[in-house]
């Protein structure tokens, strides 16, 4: 007979239990719960206090021509091969042209459930890591592709003001010096902060430069690699006027009325001025977008319902096979 292991307990003494996972309090519960459902209680203000014109829009809708709605949801599908050339630009490495595709149709799902492009970003990391690229590159080329975009689409903002009239009417949109004061105090608050961290706690500053040294390196061979930077910066132009082309079409199945330099100027001036809000699904980039339009001179009736469309025809629409897209590559093991 084996004699009892020494790390076993003692004969008849109580079997000690595992220990159990903490439970989130109710008020954490609520709090999270309070987080998911407030864009959809904004959402639904928003829609009890426009009812006249949220049912004229969507009376529009129906009515609209099928024909300039298939072709802006053409232009949706072009984000896809836009994106794809910005994420194969902004690494070294050579990706699976199919497989990059069909990540950024995934990543269109997955941006729903995370504002600021978060869950795209997720995504993209998830393919990259499983394609090889250490995790500092892959994270490095998210930076670059955030900043070769936004770059871009700065470029075509400032080149559509510089050809479009309209733009004059841009200044009544504007607010006032005096609300512009809080906001700066805010934005130098955070950098100030972010700075002070940065410096103070060598555990954060250790990974955050050795990022910076990679993206910068990365940047530095993309760059001098012709086909890269053609596809980066091509890319990253294409995908505002592609998304301002769907935008374009919707309004024109649905007699918006408005040139397309108006109709893109109005979408990039409204996507600047509220992209950077922490809201899933672009719910202030569309009151943004509908006010814009107004401001443009079209009515609110047909701006809502171009609005309205456009959201239907770049997230609701693309929904399910983005879905169906990234339950396929989990399964096949590329996520």
């Amino acid at each position: 007979m084996s004699a009892p292991s020494p790390l076993a307990p003692p004969p008849g003494s109580p079997v000690p239990e595992a220990p159990s996972r903490p439970v989130p309090s109710p008020s954490g519960r609520s709090l999270r719960l309070a987080l998911c459902l407030a864009p959809l209680l904004l959402a639904g203000c928003w829609a009890v206090a426009d009812r006249p014109v949220l049912y004229e829009g969507a009376r529009r809708l129906v009515a609209a021509d099928p024909r300039w709605l298939l072709a802006g949801f053409g232009c949706t599908c072009l984000t896809w091969v836009a994106a794809s050339c910005v994420r194969q630009g902004a690494l070294p490495d050579r990706l699976p042209a199919g497989l990059l595709l069909a990540s950024q149709v995934a990543a269109g799902a997955a941006n729903h459930a995370l504002p600021g492009g978060l869950g795209a970003h997720a995504v993209t990391v998830r393919f990259l890591r499983a394609r090889g690229v250490p995790l500092d590159r892959a994270t490095a080329s998210i930076g670059l592709y955030s900043l070769v975009k936004a770059a871009a689409k700065t470029l075509v903002l400032l080149v559509l003001l510089t050809v479009s009239p309209a733009w004059r009417r841009l200044g009544g949109l504007l607010p006032d010096g005096t609300e512009l004061v809080p906001a700066a105090a805010v934005a130098g608050g955070l950098v100030t902060g972010v700075g002070v961290l940065l410096t103070a706690v060598r555990p954060l500053r250790r990974p955050v430069t050795a990022l910076v040294r990679t993206a910068l390196a990365d940047a530095r061979v993309v760059h001098a690699l012709p086909c890269r930077a053609l596809a980066l910066w091509g890319g990253a132009v294409a995908m505002p006027l592609v998304q301002a082309g769907s935008l374009g079409c919707v309004g024109a199945a649905l007699g918006l009325e408005l040139p397309w330099p108006e109709v893109a100027l109005a979408f990039l001036a409204a996507g600047t001025a509220m992209g950077g809000a922490p809201v899933p699904g672009g719910i202030a980039v569309d009151a943004a977008l509908v006010w814009t339009l107004v401001a443009f001179g079209a009515e609110p009736a047909p701006a809502t319902a171009t609005v309205i469309g456009y959201r239907v025809v770049t997230d609701w629409l693309p929904l399910l096979p983005g879905a169906l897209v990234l339950s396929a590559l989990i399964r096949a093991k590329v996520l």
